[in-house]
């Protein structure tokens, strides 16, 4: 059993632990704009605003170079490839978790393509909709290897370091008290502040989604220094956000999507989407505009999956490209064919 120093055996108080119960950014939720129509706005301006993370490895990070890559960045690419044949029309915006939603609500990003959970509350509270899930997860706990934990549990008195503004912090509370482990929340809010606290050693643990963990854990000069715990505590379905009443842009976000998955299914890629074009199966022939109109019905020319999948690829390579590398394996994110959650309606 681990010994944490003495300040790791101060207990959360009641008030506390119904703080952090409450739900983050409802309170500040704003009505959406009255008529919203993003899709012409954005074709109009000529550029696609996209709302990303501040720096997740993996997921939203300028390269040495000012070039964002990552998972997130490449759905923001694809919806700009979508509606101006082009994935380089995109202004990023990094959000952090506590202003990502006030962003999309008022209007300053179009998309928010940021690690974000799908939830009821924020379903129907905040003024917007999720098109897509893009992204299976959990929440799960990181420590530094010569703490000696195996288990979450094991961390009763134990410091555990939590942003606010997330789904995280209620799910760390709900978990604590089911389990009846005490522990002292140090709530930072910027993400990179946060993960300098915990490495510094200001907190036993870290808690977030497990892919933010893993990019974390990737990050540092050491990864092998830090272990990430078998538990997963919640579900975390990170999904695409658009403004509510915005549903033709929202059809444009959310079959992007599945374009991506299905063109992992049917076989097609960066490389041979050309190729594909004279495949027989019907479905293909309509998802790369060969017959069908499919595009005319999202207002898009009728080959705009074929310039998804030229700048992007297919959802296995969105995923390897900027997940594998960073040791997240596809788990319930592998198609439905392999196992997975994965899976678009049909391109008919």
């Amino acid at each position: 059993m681990p010994q944490f120093g003495p300040s790791f055996m101060r207990t959360m108080g009641a008030a506390a632990l119904g703080l952090a119960l409450a739900l983050p950014g409802v309170a500040r939720a704003q009505a959406p704009a009255a008529n919203a129509n993003t899709f012409d706005a954005v074709r109009a301006r000529g550029q696609l605003v996209c709302g990303v993370n501040t720096g997740l490895a993996g997921f939203a990070q300028p390269d040495s170079q000012g070039v964002w890559r990552g998972f997130d960045v490449d759905y923001c690419r694809a919806v700009s490839a979508a509606i101006f044949g082009d994935p380089n029309k995109v202004r990023y915006v990094p959000t952090t978790a506590q202003v990502r939603f006030t962003a999309l609500q008022s209007g300053e990003v179009d998309v928010l393509s940021r690690n974000t959970t799908w939830t009821l509350s924020r379903d129907t509270a905040l003024g917007l909709d999720f098109a897509a899930t893009n992204f299976f997860d959990g929440q799960g706990f990181m420590v530094k290897s010569a703490l000696g934990v195996k288990s979450a549990k094991e961390l009763e008195g134990a410091t555990i370091c939590v942003q606010p503004g997330t789904t995280t912090e209620q799910n760390l509370s709900d978990w604590a008290r089911a389990n009846r482990i005490r522990f002292t929340p140090v709530v930072i809010e910027r993400l990179e502040e946060i993960v300098s606290a915990f490495v510094a050693g200001r907190c036993d643990a870290y808690t977030t989604d497990v892919s933010g963990l893993a990019a974390t854990r990737s990050a540092q000069p050491k990864p092998d220094d830090y272990l990430i715990l078998p538990e997963v505590i919640s579900k975390e379905p990170l999904a695409i956000g658009v403004r509510q009443g915005d549903a033709r842009f929202a059809d444009v976000v959310r079959w992007t999507h599945f374009l991506l998955l299905s063109a992992e299914e049917f076989g097609i890629t960066q490389a041979n989407v050309d190729q594909m074009a004279n495949d027989p199966r019907p479905e293909v022939q309509r998802i790369l505009g060969k017959n069908g109109e499919l595009g005319k019905m999202l207002g898009l020319d009728n080959l705009w999956a074929v310039n998804v999948i030229k700048a992007v690829g297919n959802y296995s390579e969105v995923f390897d490209r900027s997940l594998k590398p960073i040791g997240i394996q596809r788990g319930p994110n592998a198609l439905w064919t392999g196992g997975g959650l994965q899976y678009s309606p049909p391109f008919r």
